[in-house]
This record gives C-alpha cells, structure tokens and sequence, in this order.
C-alpha cells in the first residue's frame, strides 16, 4: 500500500494560520491534497494535524484525518521524520503501508507528474527515499558572509580566482515531498544519506514559504505560471 501523509499543525508562527491560508483562493494545502489525488499512486491521501479547522478543510478537498497527531509531535521544534513515522504506525493498524509519501502543506508548486516521477526514481534505483531537488542560481563556492558592520569574508576563499564554470554545480531540497518505504521512516534514517535519490526541477517551480515576502512571492509566481 501507497500513502501520502501531509504533516498540517495549527501552531505556525511566522505566518498565523499558514497551512490553510488562502492562496490564489484556495487554502494552500488543497494544493497538495490535489496534487496527490491526480498523481494516482496513493490507497489514502492522510492530513496528520492537531488541528480541528486544519481537519476540517482537509477533509473538505478530499483527504483523510483518521486521527489527530498528539501535543508533543506538534510543536515548534518536532522534526518531520517522527511525524511521519507516528502517522505509519498509526494507520497500520487497520493497513499494511509499504511506502508512504510526506508532501508538505505549503506546496503549491506541487505536480503530480514530478511525485510519479521521484516514485519510479525510487524504485528504479532500489533506494529508501527520493526527493525533488533544483540547482542553485549562483555558485555556492563563492559566497560571502557578512557581520554586522557590513565586513564580510568569503565561505570558500581558495575559490576566489576559480571560474564560475569550473565549479561544480550545487542543488538544494526544494521542500515540496519526500518518497519513503516504510522502514526508513520507522527507523528514522537520515533523508539527506546515500540512502536517497533525486529528481531535478527547475528552479521556477520552486520557492519556500517561510515569511509573508516569500508567501508574496509565491502568488506571483503562480499568476505567471497561471498564464502562460
């Protein structure tokens, strides 16, 4: 069995209410519920939320909430393996889950084609997790810091003369889903491993949400996508 599970809490700080503001006038986790339901890989589509109003707009738009995820895996600083791996054992009571997805709430960027295809990823390579990656815009080996009186040095000052194209090209996680079999979850292996294979998006599909500028942001980018 196949199951996709968005982690939703209640308690988002930096934008109040943020798994279930509207987004281009949906709630933004109808985004990934959506996108679940098109991909037509998964026997349930499960919300795993403290919340009653997060729940109830979930279930809404076609997903699950089986039940409600307890206080200590729902606060500030709960990590989404352990959120995952309690929703498995949890569901297994009454399934047999061989893989289960965790797709963000704040993802609406998501397409079901990149989840079918970090799926076959995962299976072609016999891998225990696969996840979207995008490359980033400027070389990481020449970035700088900066304190607070505007000095700054570089992370990797043996590449000051190095040329842009002779530097090897960086990706980052684009936060959007993560592909895991079920043991890897339960056993809480790290993501980021040799354990893990890739999928590549480009970088306009891509933008977290993490302020109200980035959430800005995001809608444009979205109207634009929209258009064309």
């Amino acid at each position: 069995m196949r199951v996709a599970i968005i982690p939703a809490r209640g308690g988002s700080k930096r934008i109040p209410r943020k798994n279930i503001k509207l987004f281009a006038d949906l709630p933004i986790i109808a985004y990934s519920i959506k996108a679940a339901q098109e991909s037509g890989l998964f026997d349930r589509i499960v919300v795993t939320t403290d919340d009653e109003e997060i729940a109830d707009i979930a279930r809404c738009y076609g997903a699950e909430t089986p039940f409600m995820r307890p206080k200590e895996l729902s606060d500030d600083h709960t990590a989404t393996i352990p959120v995952i791996a309690h929703a498995i054992q949890t569901l297994q009571n009454d399934s047999v889950i061989d893989y289960a997805c965790c797709i963000y709430a704040t993802a609406p960027f998501i397409r079901s084609e990149d989840i079918l295809d970090a799926y076959n990823a995962l299976i072609t390579h016999n891998k225990q997790y696969a996840f979207p990656v995008t490359t980033f815009p400027f070389p990481i080996q020449r970035a700088i810091m900066r304190d607070e009186q505007g000095n700054i040095a570089m992370f990797y000052p043996e590449h000051f003369a190095t040329r842009s194209q002779d530097l090897a090209e960086a990706y980052h996680d684009v936060g959007q889903f993560y592909w895991g079999t079920r043991e890897a979850w339960l056993e809480g292996k790290p993501i980021f491993s040799d354990a893990a294979t890739t999928i590549v998006l480009p970088r306009y599909l891509v933008q977290d949400i993490d302020t109200l500028e980035d959430w800005t942001r995001a809608e444009l980018m979205h109207k634009v996508l929209q258009a064309l």
